[in-house]
């Protein structure tokens, strides 16, 4: 006789052999609607063009198929989500690339889209990976209707081949979203492993709302309080600098590095690793001390990051 975890595990077998039947799962749809509009919040900030995100499709398939059709053609994202033991792909095809490089280096249209093949340059890959980090966050919001899980990213693949997040016969679904700007546009994919959905099938059979219209008010008290009481490492930076692998094998002991940092330049505060506050560097009672400025636009040091990576 069967016991009732052998049931389960012959179930979950019959379930990646015959894939998950998609119109019975509407929580995806309203999953990856969220991760289209948290998407386009965060880009319109980023851009004087308007650019719209939206949701073209849900399907299922074989990863190695998935990939295959996106081969020489996009750019691959691997994500690590610990709470699920698994990893999932976020990727950007070329047409996609094109457009969002065009968009945040301030064009207008006026010029026809980049039409050739060719590999891509340095400047596509630090952007690609910028929004990568950003598409991480969004995935996180998303799927925190379901489940509470961070996403890592880990690296990044411009061969499919190397875009490895499971044996390339398992099953998948992929979800496909249109980005338009500029007249043009381009697409933007997410594949998750089936094996990583089977466990929240029943959860996501039924549509949930991402609001609690009953909320304890002593609870959320506590946790605010307990949200307050949390401890943030602050670190104030003076001056950032970029070397190479090279020139950091050069230095050696006693070496004098310059700073363009004067006493007037503005101090970057960090909190756990965030851009928090701009401050000025000051003295008091024989210590340094730090009096704050104003606050750091996120979006501008998103670009400035970019470019100076």
């Amino acid at each position: 006789m069967s016991t009732p975890q052998s049931v389960t595990d012959i179930r979950d077998r019959l379930l990646d052999a015959a894939g998950l039947s998609l119109d019975r799962l509407p929580m995806l749809h309203v999953i990856f609607d969220r991760m289209a509009t948290h998407c386009a919040d965060h880009l319109r900030h980023l851009a004087a063009s308007p650019m719209y995100y939206s949701l073209s499709n849900i399907e299922s398939g074989r990863i190695g198929d998935i990939l295959e059709s996106y081969e020489s053609n996009a750019i691959a994202g691997v994500f690590n989500a610990s709470e699920w033991d698994s990893q999932i792909l976020v990727g950007f095809d070329r047409d996609f690339m094109f457009t969002m490089v065009e968009v945040l280096l301030g064009a207008d249209g006026s010029e026809p889209p980049v039409d050739e093949e060719r590999g891509f340059s340095n400047i596509e890959l630090r952007i690609a990976q910028a929004i990568f980090d950003q598409m991480g966050k969004a995935l996180q919001a998303s799927f925190a209707l379901v489940a509470d899980t961070p996403f890592k990213f880990e690296r990044l693949e411009t061969r499919m081949d190397f875009a490895v997040i499971g044996r390339r016969n398992n099953q998948s679904v992929v979800a496909k979203f249109l980005l338009q700007a500029l007249n043009r546009g381009g697409e933007m994919f997410v594949i998750i492993p089936q094996s990583v959905l089977n466990p929240m099938r029943q959860t996501l059979a039924r549509v949930l709302s991402g609001d609690s219209s009953a909320r304890d008010p002593r609870w959320t008290k506590q946790i605010a309080s307990e949200v307050k009481r949390t401890e943030v490492t602050l670190r104030a930076v003076l001056e950032e600098r970029h070397l190479t692998l090279g020139e950091l094998a050069d230095l050696k002991i006693g070496q004098v590095l310059e700073l363009q940092a004067t006493p007037r330049s503005r101090v970057k505060l960090e909190g756990n690793e965030q851009a928090l506050f701009w401050c000025h560097v000051g003295q008091a009672e024989g210590s340094y001390v730090l009096r704050v400025e104003d606050f750091i636009d996120q979006e501008q040091e998103f670009i400035d990051d970019v470019f100076s990576r």
